[in-house]
Formats: C-alpha cells, sequence, structure tokens
C-alpha cells in the first residue's frame, strides 16, 4: 500500500511538473518572440512609410520636369557613336553666374533607347522622366544625397527633402499590417509620452524615419502592452486547459487515495465486525451445545431441566436478534423503504415510550407540547425501529445508578422535531459523524464494553437520510448526549 502511495506521487508530482514547465518555457518563448516581432515590424513599417514618402517625391519630381517653364529638356546626335543624348536644363537659371557656366546641362544616355533623335519628342520626353525619377533621382535619395544635376532642380529637391517628415497616420496603417501578419492583436501608441506606470507596458527600440538619415535623425518608437499581459490574454485558454488538467490529476489522486485509505480502514472495520460478530455468535452457540449435551448426557430433574431450556430459548433469542440486525441494514442498503404511510409521530413516540418502559428500569418521560398530532410521510416500522435504537442506545451506554431518558416533540418554523436526550456517557465530538458510519464503534474504553456490532445508529442515519430528515448530535450538559432529529 505504501509503495502505491509512494509511486502514485511520484507520477502526480511528475505530471504537474512537466505542466508547470511547459507552461514557463511557453511563457518565456512567446514573450522572447513578442519583443523580437514589435522590433521588426516597426522597422519594416518604417521601411514602407519611406518608400510611401519617395514615390510621393517621384511624382513631384515627375511634374517639375513636365512642367517646360521650370525645365528643358532636348536631345541630339552630336556625339562619337551618334547615340541620343539627352539634356536636362533650368528655363530660367535663378542666379547669373548659373548662365555663364561652361556646363549649364546635364547629359545622359539611355541604353534601351535606341531611336536616334535630333529633336525631343513628347514620347521620348516622357520616357526621359520616367527614367530619370524612377531610377536616377530615387536611388539617390535612398542614401539620404542629393545630386545637383541642374541648380533649379537641386534646390527644389533639397526644400522637399527638408520638409518631408513622417507621415504617422502612414506609419499606423503599415504598423496595422505588420502586426496582423504577426498575429498580434494589441492596441499601440506611436511616440507615447512616458507615464508612472511605465512598467506596465513594452517600449519598442527607436527607428530613425529621416530620409536624409543616418546624416539626420528623426525617431519614431512604439509603446504596446506588456508582453506578460499579452502572454495571458493569448494563451488564457491554454493555460486555463493546463491548470485544469494540473486540477483534475491533483483531485483525481486524492480522490484515489481516498478511496485506497477508506477501503483499508473498511476492510479493518469489516475484520474487526467479523471477529465480534463471531465471538458473539459463538457465545451463544457454545451455551446452546453445552446445554444440550447435558440435557442429553445427564438424567435432570424436571426443574433443572427447565432451567436448561430458558437458557437456550435465552440464547437461541440472542441469535435471532443479532440475524435480524444483520438483515434488517442489508434489506436498508439494497431496497431502501417505501415512504407512502401517514405517521402521527405522537402516537408512534407514545407507544415506544410505553414499550420501553415497560422492559426497562428506568426514568422515561415524553412530552409533546399539547400537540394533537403531528403527520409525517414515511415507513412506520421503519422510523419505529430506529428511534427504538436510539432509545436502546441511550440505555445501554448509560452506567448511572438513575438512568433518564427525555423526549421532546415541538413544531416550529414548519417543521417537527424530536429530541431525546440522557444523562449517559455523552459522545466525544471527535467521534459524533463517525459514530454513523457501519462497524464503527467507540473504543471499548470509552464504552465499558458494551455489547455491538457498530451497526445501530448507521441504520438510524439511513432510515431518517431516506425520511429527508436532518439528525444531529450534542452534548446534553456536562454528561449525556441530545440526539435532535427534524422532520
Amino acid at each position: 500500500m505504501r509503495f502505491i502511495l509512494v509511486l502514485m506521487s511520484c507520477c502526480v508530482l511528475s505530471i504537474t511538473g512537466l505542466q508547470l514547465y511547459w507552461n514557463y518555457r511557453s511563457y518565456k518563448t512567446v514573450t522572447k518572440n513578442f519583443k523580437i516581432e514589435i522590433n521588426q515590424a516597426l522597422n519594416n513599417a518604417v521601411n514602407s512609410e519611406m518608400e510611401w514618402r519617395r514615390n510621393q517625391m517621384v511624382k513631384q519630381v515627375k511634374s517639375w520636369l513636365a512642367d517646360t517653364s521650370l525645365f528643358t529638356i532636348d536631345c541630339d546626335i552630336k556625339n562619337r557613336d551618334s547615340n541620343t543624348v539627352f539634356t536636362l536644363q533650368d528655363t530660367h537659371p535663378r542666379f547669373l553666374e548659373d548662365t555663364s557656366r561652361r556646363t549649364k546641362f546635364f547629359k545622359i544616355g539611355l541604353a534601351k533607347f535606341t531611336k536616334k533623335l535630333k529633336k525631343i519628342t513628347p514620347e521620348a520626353k516622357e520616357i526621359f522622366i520616367n527614367h530619370f525619377a524612377e531610377i536616377v533621382f530615387k536611388e539617390d535619395i535612398k542614401d539620404g544625397a542629393i545630386f545637383y544635376y541642374t541648380q533649379g532642380l537641386g534646390d527644389s529637391i533639397n526644400v522637399m527633402m527638408n520638409a518631408s517628415k513622417a507621415n504617422l497616420q502612414q506609419l499606423e496603417k503599415f504598423l496595422k499590417q505588420e502586426l496582423k501578419q504577426r498575429d498580434i492583436n494589441s492596441p499601440f501608441a506611436i511616440n507615447a509620452q512616458a507615464t508612472k506606470d511605465a512598467k506596465k507596458y513594452f517600449v519598442s527600440e527607436k527607428v530613425n524615419v529621416s530620409l536624409r538619415r543616418p546624416f539626420e535623425k528623426e525617431w519614431v518608437q512604439l509603446t504596446l502592452e506588456n508582453p506578460n499581459t499579452f502572454y495571458f490574454r493569448e494563451m488564457k485558454w491554454v493555460i486555463i486547459t493546463s491548470l485544469l488538467l494540473i486540477g483534475i490529476t491533483i483531485f483525481s489522486f486524492i480522490y484515489t487515495i481516498k478511496t485506497l485509505l477508506r477501503q483499508q480502514k473498511l476492510v479493518l472495520i469489516k475484520d474487526q465486525f467479523i471477529s465480534n460478530m463471531t465471538h458473539e455468535f459463538h457465545t451463544p452457540l457454545s451455551s446452546i451445545q453445552v446445554t444440550t449435551e447435558a440435557l442429553e448426557r445427564f438424567s435432570l430433574d424436571p426443574e433443572t431441566q427447565k432451567q436448561y431450556l430458558e437458557i437456550i430459548k435465552q440464547q437461541a433469542g440472542k441469535l435471532n436478534d443479532l440475524t435480524a440486525q444483520i438483515l434488517q441494514n442489508a434489506k436498508l442498503e439494497t431496497l431502501g423503504i417505501t415512504i407512502q404511510e401517514n405517521i402521527d409521530l405522537v402516537s408512534l413516540l407514545n407507544e415506544l415510550t410505553e414499550e420501553f418502559g415497560q422492559r426497562t428500569a428506568i426514568d422515561l418521560s415524553f412530552s409533546h407540547q399539547n400537540l394533537k398530532a403531528a403527520i409525517i410521510k414515511g415507513s412506520r416500522n421503519d422510523l419505529k425501529n430506529a428511534l427504538s435504537n436510539l432509545l436502546d442506545n441511550a440505555y445501554k451506554y448509560n452506567f448511572n445508578p438513575l438512568k433518564e431518558i427525555r423526549i421532546v416533540l415541538s413544531h416550529k418554523n414548519n417543521r417537527y422535531q424530536i429530541r431525546i436526550s440522557d444523562n449517559g456517557i455523552g459522545i466525544s465530538p471527535e467521534f459524533r459523524d463517525k459514530v454513523f458510519e457501519p462497524f464503527f464503534r467507540i473504543n471499548a474504553t470509552d464504552n465499558h464494553d458494551v455489547k455491538g456490532y457498530g451497526l445501530g445508529l448507521s441504520y438510524v442515519k439511513k432510515v431518517m437520510d431516506l425520511h429527508k430528515a436532518c439528525l444531529t448530535i450534542t452534548n446534553n450538559g456536562s454528561k449525556g448526549s441530545i440526539f435532535t432529529i427534524e422532520f
């Protein structure tokens, strides 16, 4: 038994430990990934927002180049290979020195443009503008640099770059997309002000959103819920399921241990009961056997024969009472009782008092507070036997010269109450629940070796439960007990 308990304990501790360790590792992994994913999402969103701003600038540059009042675009084939070469210049130079420069053109040839043009055409101009804005200009500003292809274009791009700041609405839009891809459904704030409860939140790394980085700096960072909060919110059902599994395991373990201990206790009680019952059967049987042998072997006078026959009759009666009590408990356990009769408690208790008073020398009284009748539904025979058992116990476990039993029937709060009090040895508080268990008996030192089988009060409890009555035990002052029954 001890080995089984130790083995089961080790199994339960192992299962519980594994579940807790798995939850801890899951917690560490989720919180760590949360921080990594947030920083990656911010970087990607910043790159997307910066690309969006560059595209806006490309559109602006295209519109400038298409405006002939700002820039003049032309082409010719005056070169060694006679290929078409495009030229770009300011239509109206802003400064006098620009007009006197030897080189005031920006020239470029397009490898994929194979036509040989001496003069610009609308189609060729559109090809040049798209190539310049999408490839030349866009690639330049990715590095945060500005090239002055012409003075006017360089000045305009410089002003535009200096004015360009992060568009937080677009950044928020890209952030939501990035977080959604990572299954992070967490509210966030961009560049939120620090609060006193900073520990409740997670702050990401700072990312530079300036188009002229690393030369200039414009920082953004995210503030989100704490990773612990995110973990418990996202993993709550997993945690609840895990804790439920641990709870079920522990409950099953405790229930199994209690069942095993209860079975062990029941085996001990049954062994004790069998030992007691064997002794109780053996004593009257031995008396009957010895008396019978004496009647057979010796010629006895009529008076002696009568005494021996009385002994046989008395011992046979004890055997009959014992078997009846055992069968009564077994029948109640398997078949139950039928709650159909109308029982008058006044009449029943009067009958019991009269019968018990006739066969015992005891100070017995019954009072019913002028109740003419107290009708309940039940089984009269079983209820009478149960109350008779209570009276028998009150009599057997009373060693005073003057034995007293008081029975009081009352009615209050729509309930009938029977109180049976005595001046016997009483029942210690630690035994008041156990005395209703089958086969349980208080130690012989406490009950003065009163003969019994531990079935009487068990039978009483079962009968009262089937009648839906409440049965309790309390002290009767300094000595004795009070059994209270409420219907």
